[in-house]
């Protein structure tokens, strides 16, 4: 794709950063986004890990949520309980519509007593706003959509490299997020399964900071190509392939992200059919998967048992480098979701078996203090 944003592609706002880096750009929810650089994606992909990548995610958006009901906004939108979140802790949540369905999934960090930042993804962004401002219009809260430019640095060297840039976020653990500077926002999060913090910058001081970040020795820039690669070793959601308005958090085995009293009571947009979605049972579950040999299999592979019965599909697949073997994630009928079972992918006329392999594929690396 032309670097010089075809058709109507939004433009990061580091775009000529990522020119001068000769960065290869292609479409991704509407955002003409660096996919590789000269690196390549395999050393892209092994630097986060050993060192430091630096990841432009400017196509994600940042969400202030304020006012006295704050918290009961957002517990009304999302399957979580605000008012019970640390100042600085950050929590995994989602937006689900009527049918339980993941319209989203968020990080939503606890700044200050009624102050609340959410995270949203790329082709969704609009429609979270949209829907947190409807929900918020019962209430006396404020949905103030932001705009900055967010970087992720990831990798053992993400603190160090972070700190020689004049910001110092080693008080900051896992999770956890802050305001350092005003109209900036930091956390120790991220996307990779490194340890590693996502930094929110306003527009007009993003490419002096971004410039110091890549004069240390230990950073690169890193392409979406990696990102998902790294995500994927990770056992981390794409929304949209791995997650959807139509994947509920029970089959997508993120329960763990929503509190054992708000399934029982919780009052928040799509609770009734979530009880029910629980009352019933998965009908199918979300699995890593590990083919065998080294053969890729990709998002969209329908899955079969030995006697060529569909049981399920591919969601996400590529090489992992760290693990130097393909891996994948999909969904497959719940009695198949037993670790060690095979299953059967049809790419390109060859049956390749995979097992259900336990998620992560890449062990998690995350400073939780």
């Amino acid at each position: 794709m032309d670097a010089t944003n075809p058709g109507t592609l939004n433009t990061l706002p580091l775009f000529e950063l990522h020119q001068a880096a000769k960065a290869r750009f292609g479409g991704f929810a509407g955002w003409n986004m660096p996919l590789t650089y000269p690196l390549g994606v395999m050393k892209e992909h092994l630097h986060a890990r050993e060192k430091a990548g630096l990841f432009d995610i400017s196509h994600m958006k940042l969400i202030l949520v304020t006012g006295p009901q704050a918290a009961a906004a957002l517990a009304r939108a999302c399957p979580l309980a605000p008012e019970a979140i640390a100042i600085s802790a950050s929590k995994y949540t989602f937006l689900l519509n009527e049918n339980a369905g993941i319209d989203d999934d968020l990080i939503v960090t606890r700044l200050g007593e009624t102050r609340y930042m959410v995270v949203a993804n790329a082709g969704n962004a609009d429609q979270d706003a949209e829907k947190l401002t409807a929900v918020a219009a019962d209430f006396d809260a404020k949905v103030e959509p932001l705009d900055r430019v967010l970087v992720a640095l990831q990798g053992p060297k993400a603190e160090a490299a972070l700190a020689a840039a004049g910001l110092d976020l080693s008080s900051l653990t896992f999770m956890h997020g802050t305001e350092p500077r005003e109209n900036w926002f930091a956390s120790r999060s991220g996307y990779t399964g490194e340890d590693g913090f996502e930094v929110a910058i306003p527009v007009d001081e993003a490419k002096d900071f971004v410039e110091k970040l890549l004069a240390h020795e230990d950073v690169e820039w890193i392409g979406l190509a990696a990102r998902d690669s790294l995500r994927l070793e990770a056992g981390l959601c794409l929304h949209g392939n791995d997650i959807t308005p139509k994947t509920n958090p029970v089959e997508a085995n993120l329960m763990w992200a929503i509190p054992k009293s708000l399934r029982e009571t919780g009052t928040f947009i799509g609770s009734d059919a979530l009880r029910a979605v629980i009352a019933a049972g998965p009908k199918r579950l979300r699995v890593g998967l590990k083919p065998e040999g080294r053969q890729p299999v990709r998002n969209g592979t329908v899955l079969t048992d030995a006697d060529s019965k569909i049981v399920g599909e591919v969601t996400s697949g590529g090489f992992g480098p760290s693990v130097n073997h393909p891996v994948a994630m999909g969904y497959v009928e719940a009695d198949l979701a037993r670790i060690g079972t095979t299953v059967y992918a049809d790419v390109r006329g060859n049956k390749i078996p995979l097992s259900v392999h336990p998620l992560p594929f890449s062990q998690h690396r995350y400073r939780k203090g």
